[in-house]
C-alpha cells in the first residue's frame, strides 16, 4: 500500500475541494494534535481557505508521521465534512495501527454502558487509535442504531453551523483599513477573562459600572480568588461532587459575558470541551422577544434549529445530555414572574416564552437538563433557583497588554498604545472592561498607528491623545464619523468642524434618542422607535451608525441597541451639551440630573423631558459626567459644526458653575457616591477657573466603605489640589485604594488633619509614602489610622523614623498592622524624642515579649504618651471592638477587607496573649469579645 505521504499528496485536489467549506475543524485538531505550530495555526486563520488548506497539507506532507496524524485526524473531523470525504475516510483509515496487539470488542450498540456523547460521536479525543481488525469489524456490522444514525447526521449540521456563526468576533468597523487592525476570527481575538464565583447576597442598585469597580476593589486583594475557565462552568463543585444543573453568570454590559458564551459554544461545536453534552441550545434573549404568541419548547427549537426539528423528540429523551445557554435576560423585554406556582409544563405545552424560560430555569420543565444564564447585575434571577453564581470581572492587566497586542498588527503601536492607557489613570480603568478596551484601542489608533497617514489622520483631528473618559469616546465617535465621511476621499485632512457638519442632523437624531429613552433606563428600540427619532434602520450598515447601534441579525430584524451603554450616554450627553444655550439651562440640568430638582419652564431642549424617577438618579451619574467633558469641548470649539447657535455668555460659564459646584460642598460634610460623582464632573469639565471656585469649600470628606477604584482617587486629587486650606477629615476607611490609589492622592495627604486609612490593602510601600508625608514642613496630619494594613515590620520602622522629628501627628492607630518583634527594634529610640505624640494604640500585634519590654521603656521614657499594646488595657476599645464585630457581621463588603487583612485572627490571638492580665470589667468585656470573634469565624 502507498505511504501516507504518498496517498496524501495524489489525493490533495480532493481533499482540498471537500474541506474547502469549512477548513476550521480540521485546522484545529492538526494544531491539537500538535502537527501544526500555534503561530502557524493562526497565521493560517487569517488566510482564505484555499490558501489555509494548500499551507496546511504542505506542512503535513513533510513526514510520514505527520502524514499519519493527519489521517487519524481526518477520521476524527469527517462527521463535519461531505459524504464522499467520509467515505474516503473508511477507505484509506482503516490499517494505521496493525502492529498493536488486538484489543477487547468494542460493543458500539450496548447503550446502558455508554454516556449520550460515546453513542453517538466514538473516538473524540486526543491520541485516539483504533486497531485494524476492530475497523474491519466495523465496516462489516451496523455500529449505530438507526435512530443514533438518523441523530448523527443533525448534529454534525448544528456543530457546523454554530461553528460559522462562533468563528469570527464581533467587530463594529468596517473591516477595512484603519478600523480593522486585526483578524476578528475567535482564535485569535478571544482574550480570557476573569471569573469568578459571586457571592454577594443581594445585587446592587447603583450604576453597573460603579458597582463592578467596587466589585473588583473589593475582590482582587483576595489572593485565593478562584478564576473559572467558562467551559469549567459546569464541573462538580464542593464535597457533593455533583455538577451544578443550573447556573447563572451575570456581568455589566460590554464586560464579555456573550463573548465567553460564544467561545464556550465554539469549543463545543468543534470538540473540544463541554463533551459531556450531545447538544447544546444556544438562545438569545434579542431572538427571544420577537416571540409574540404562545409556543411550546418543541416549537421554539425547532423553528430556531430547523435541521434538528425532526430529532428533537429522541434529544429530548435523555435531557441529561442537553445544554440550554439563555444569553442576555436583561434584554428580555416580557415580565418574568419567579413567585409563580409552577404550571405543569413539558416540551409540547404551548405557553408564553416567558413562562418557558422561567420553567427552564425553575427547573420544572426538563429538570435534568442543564443551564447557563447570563444577565446584567441589574436584572433580577433570584440565587436560589441556581446551584452555582458568577461574576465576569473583564480583564486583568496582563488580559489587557495581551488585547491590545492582538488588536493592532503592529506590535510596535500597541506597544506604545498599552504604555499610554498603563501610564493614564482613567483610561487604565476603563481597559479592564472588554468592550471599553475596544473603544479606547480605537480612538487611539489616530494617535499611534505608524505611517504618514495616520499622522495626517491626528491632525485632522485638531486634538490631542484621549486622557479623560469623555474625550476617549469623543475620538471614538469622530473617528467613526471621519472614517464614513472620507471613505472614498483623498482629503483625509479636511476640518473637524466640517466633518462633524455632514453628520449634525443624524447625530442630533441620535442623541435625543439616546437621552430621552436614557432617562427612562430604556436601552432596546423597535424600528418605529428608530423612526420616531428620524433614526433611518436602512443607513445603519453603510453609514457611521454601524459604529454606534447593534441590530438583531436574524431573518426578520425588529430591535435594535447601542452597542454599549456607555455609547448611549455619551451620546445622550452630546445631545445635551449642543441643546442647552445658556448658563441657567446648564444649573437646572445638572440640578435635574444630580439631585431631581425638576425645572421651572425653559426652551432647552434637553429640559422638556423631566419624566425621571427619583431612585433612578444614580444611573445618570455616568451620563452627568460626559456632560461636563462635552460641556468642556464646545467651550474650547469642538463641537464647531454640530452647535445650533452660539452659547449665551459662554465666557461666564466656568466661574458659574464654579459657584454651583461650591454651593454643593458649603457647609455640609461630603459623603457617598454622590459626593464622588461631583468630584468626577469636575475632572471631566477640566477647567481650572472652576475648581478653584469649588475646592476651597471643602473641609471634610467622608467615603468610608465606598469602594474606590484609582481614577477615583485621581478625580480626588485633581479637585482637592486646588484648595488652598488643610482639610478637616478625609475618612477613606475600607475603600481598598491600595498602594496605587494612595499614590495617586499622595500630593495632598499633607493636607488631612484626620486621616482614616483603615483596612485599604496597603503595604510596606504606603508606609514608605505615608512617612514622606510625615516628614514634610507642610504636614498638618494629627490623627492618622493606618489600622488593618499589612505594613510589616520594615514599613512600620519606617514610619518610627519620620516620628522622631514630627511635631503634627498627635494620635497614632496601627492596629493588626503586621508588627513584629523586628518592627519594635527603632521605637524607644525614635518616639522618645516626639514630645508631641500623645496616643499610640498598636493592639493585634505579634511583637513578642521583647517588644512588649521596649514598649515599657518608651513608656517610662515619655510618660505623657499613651500607649495601648493589650486589648485589656482601655475599656472603651474593647467596646469599639465589639462594634466592630457586629458591623462586619453584617456587612459583606466590610467582612472582606476584614478577611483579607487576617484582622479576626489577629484580634483573637491579641486576647490569648493578654489572657493572664484580665480583670473586673475588661476581663468580661474581653471573654465576650473573644466568643463573639470565635463564633464569626466559625459562620464565615
Amino acid at each position: 500500500m502507498n505511504s501516507a505521504q504518498q496517498l496524501l499528496r495524489s489525493q490533495r485536489d480532493l481533499l482540498l475541494n471537500w474541506t474547502l467549506d469549512h477548513p476550521a475543524p480540521l485546522l484545529r485538531w492538526l494544531h491539537d494534535a500538535e502537527v501544526l505550530s500555534s503561530a502557524c495555526y493562526l497565521s493560517l486563520l487569517v488566510r482564505s481557505p484555499s490558501n489555509a488548506l494548500a499551507q496546511a497539507l504542505e506542512i503535513v506532507c513533510t513526514t510520514e508521521e505527520s502524514s499519519q496524524q493527519f489521517l487519524q485526524v481526518l477520521r476524527e473531523v469527517q462527521d463535519y465534512y461531505c459524504r464522499d470525504l467520509q467515505a474516503w475516510v473508511e477507505r484509506h483509515c482503516r490499517n494505521d495501527a496493525t502492529t498493536k496487539p488486538e484489543p477487547t470488542p468494542v460493543k458500539v450498540e450496548d447503550k446502558k454502558s455508554r454516556g449520550p456523547i460515546a453513542k453517538l460521536f466514538k473516538g473524540k479525543s486526543k491520541g485516539f487509535s483504533i486497531t485494524a481488525e476492530v475497523k474491519a469489524k466495523e465496516e462489516l456490522k451496523p455500529s449505530r442504531s438507526i435512530k443514533l444514525t438518523s441523530i448523527r447526521v443533525p448534529i454534525s449540521a448544528h456543530k457546523t453551523t454554530l461553528l460559522k456563526r462562533t468563528e469570527q468576533l464581533k467587530c463594529y468597523s468596517e473591516g477595512e483599513e484603519e478600523a480593522s487592525n486585526s483578524a476578528s476570527h475567535i482564535e485569535i481575538r478571544y482574550t480570557d477573562l476573569f471569573v469568578t464565583e459571586d457571592n454577594d447576597l443581594v445585587d446592587s442598585s447603583q450604576h453597573e459600572y460603579f458597582d463592578l469597580a467596587s466589585r473588583r476593589a473589593r475582590i482582587y486583594v483576595h489572593q485565593a480568588c478562584q478564576r473559572i475557565q467558562p467551559c469549567h462552568l459546569l464541573d462538580p463543585q464542593g464535597t457533593s461532587g455533583r455538577p451544578p444543573k443550573r447556573v447563572k453568570v451575570k456581568g455589566i454590559a460590554g464586560i464579555g459575558k456573550s463573548v465567553a458564551v460564544q467561545r464556550l459554544v465554539y469549543e463545543w461545536a468543534i470538540g473540544k470541551n463541554m463533551r459531556q453534552f450531545t447538544c447544546i441550545f444556544d438562545l438569545r434573549f434579542r431572538e427571544l422577544n420577537l416571540i409574540e404568541a404562545p409556543l411550546s419548547l418543541l416549537d421554539l427549537l425547532g423553528d430556531r434549529f430547523r435541521y434538528l426539528k425532526t430529532v428533537l423528540p429522541d434529544l429530548f429523551a435523555s435531557p441529561s445530555s442537553l445544554l440550554f445557554i439563555l444569553d442576555g435576560l436583561d434584554e428580555f423585554k416580557f415580565p418574568l414572574d419567579w413567585n409563580a406556582l409552577d404550571k405543569h409544563i413539558d416540551v409540547s405545552s404551548k405557553v408564553a416564552v416567558s413562562d418557558l424560560i422561567v420553567a427552564l430555569i425553575k427547573g420544572s420543565l426538563l429538570p435534568e437538563a442543564s443551564v447557563i444564564l447570563t444577565t446584567r447585575p441589574s436584572t433580577e434571577a433570584p440565587k436560589h433557583f441556581f446551584q452555582r453564581c458568577c461574576v465576569v470581572l473583564g480583564f486583568e492587566e496582563d488580559q489587557v497588554k495581551e488585547y491590545t497586542s492582538k488588536f493592532f498588527k503592529d506590535s510596535k503601536v500597541a506597544e506604545k498604545v498599552y504604555d499610554y492607557i498603563l501610564n493614564n489613570d482613567n483610561l487604565f480603568v476603563l481597559s479592564f472592561i472588554p468592550l471599553y478596551c475596544y473603544i479606547i484601542c480605537t480612538a487611539m489608533a489616530e494617535f499611534f498607528s505608524s505611517g504618514n497617514q495616520a499622522e495626517d489622520d491626528s491632525k485632522s483631528l485638531e486634538l490631542n491623545p484621549p486622557r479623560t473618559v469623555s474625550e476617549v469616546y469623543f475620538c471614538y465617535l469622530f473617528t467613526a464619523v471621519k472614517h464614513h465621511a472620507f471613505k472614498h476621499s483623498a482629503e483625509r485632512s479636511t476640518p473637524r468642524s466640517e466633518v462633524l457638519s455632514q453628520a449634525k442632523q443624524q447625530l442630533t437624531n441620535l442623541g435625543k434618542l439616546a437621552y430621552e429613552n436614557l432617562l427612562q433606563k430604556k436601552i432596546m428600540f423597535y424600528k418605529s422607535d428608530l423612526k420616531k427619532y428620524g433614526v433611518v434602520p436602512a443607513d445603519i450598515q453603510s453609514t457611521f451608525l454601524c459604529h454606534i447601534l447593534q441590530p438583531l441579525k436574524e431573518d426578520t430584524v425588529e430591535m435594535f441597541s447601542f452597542f454599549h451603554l456607555t455609547v448611549q450616554e455619551h451620546l445622550a450627553a452630546l445631545y445635551c451639551a449642543i441643546n442647552l444655550f445658556s448658563q441657567e439651562d446648564i444649573i437646572q440640568a445638572l440640578d435635574f440630573w444630580c439631585f431631581g430638582v425638576r425645572p421651572p419652564s425653559t426652551t432647552a431642549p434637553p429640559l422638556h423631558h423631566t419624566n425621571l424617577h427619583m431612585d433612578k438618579l444614580e444611573s445618570l451619574q455616568m451620563f452627568t459626567r460626559f456632560f461636563m467633558g462635552m460641556l468642556r469641548a464646545r467651550l474650547a470649539g469642538q463641537l464647531d459644526g454640530l452647535v445650533l447657535s452660539p452659547m449665551k455668555c459662554a465666557d461666564g460659564i466656568p466661574a458659574k458653575l464654579g459657584l454651583w459646584f461650591q454651593d454643593q460642598f458649603k457647609d455640609s460634610n461630603l459623603e457617598n457616591q454622590a459626593a464622588l460623582n461631583l468630584f468626577h464632573c469636575l475632572m471631566e469639565f477640566h477647567t481650572k477657573e472652576a475648581t478653584c471656585i469649588a475646592a476651597p469649600e471643602i473641609k471634610k470628606l467622608n467615603l468610608f466603605k465606598m469602594k474606590l477604584s484609582v481614577v477615583d482617587c485621581a478625580a480626588m486629587h485633581y479637585v482637592l489640589q486646588f484648595s488652598p486650606h488643610k482639610l478637616q477629615e478625609l475618612n477613606l476607611g475600607y475603600s481598598n485604594i491600595g498602594n496605587r490609589g494612595l499614590n495617586r492622592l499622595g500630593p495632598i495627604l499633607h493636607r488631612c488633619e484626620s486621616l482614616y486609612l483603615r483596612y485599604n490593602c496597603l503595604d510596606r510601600q504606603a508606609a514608605i509614602l505615608e512617612s514622606a508625608v510625615l516628614k514634610s514642613n507642610q504636614c498638618q496630619v494629627k490623627k492618622l489610622f493606618m489600622c488593618g494594613n499589612k505594613l510589616g515590620p520594615e514599613g512600620v520602622l519606617e514610619l518610627w523614623n519620620a516620628l522622631e522629628h514630627n511635631t503634627t501627628v498627635e494620635e497614632l492607630y496601627l492596629d493588626i498592622t503586621g508588627i513584629t518583634e523586628k518592627g519594635t527594634e527603632n521605637i524607644v529610640n525614635c518616639l522618645s524624642k516626639n514630645t508631641f505624640l500623645k496616643t499610640l494604640t498598636i493592639v493585634g500585634n505579634d511583637i513578642g515579649e521583647v517588644g512588649r519590654r521596649r514598649l515599657k521603656e518608651l513608656e517610662r521614657r515619655r510618660p505623657g504618651l499613651r500607649i495601648i499594646a493589650n486589648f485589656v488595657d482601655d475599656l472603651g476599645l474593647l467596646q469599639a471592638y465589639l462594634d466592630w464585630v457586629e458591623e462586619i457581621r453584617a456587612d459583606r463588603d466590610q467582612m472582606d477587607s476584614v478577611k483579607n487583612a487576617d484582622a479576626l485572627e489577629s484580634v483573637l490571638k491579641g486576647l490569648q496573649v493578654a489572657a493572664e492580665v484580665r480583670e473586673g470589667r475588661n476581663a468580661e468585656k474581653a471573654k465576650e469579645l473573644q466568643t463573639k470573634i470565635m463564633e464569626l469565624l466559625k459562620i464565615t
